[in-house]
């Protein structure tokens, strides 16, 4: 009887793990309303991490440093000095109509 040694090599090189291919959701952050754009009250102005633009006159500040427009009104972002920022909304007069 005539045994053969015989040994197959792998047809395929073995790969490593790598440390990339995972990336977060973004989480949409930033101005929602524009300069200038009216608003109802309760409409997200800005949505944010931390206090990089301030509530200013209509405008309440969230748990999570989102700003709303407190009032109905128009849009308005100020400068607050020199490197601060803040947005109000300023209430419309009232138009009379004939």
């Amino acid at each position: 009887m005539l045994k053969m040694n015989l040994q197959f090599f792998a047809q395929k090189k073995g790969v490593g793990s790598t440390k990339n291919g995972r990336d977060s959701i973004s989480k949409r952050l930033g101005a929602k309303r524009g300069d200038g754009q009216m608003v109802n009250a309760g409409s997200i102005l800005v949505r944010q991490r931390g206090t990089k633009i301030y509530p200013g006159a209509g405008v309440g500040r969230g748990g999570d440093d989102t700003l709303f427009a407190k009032v109905d009104g128009v849009v308005k972002f100020e400068r607050l000095g020199r490197s601060k920022k803040q947005v109000s909304v300023y209430p419309q007069p009232a138009t009379v109509e004939a």
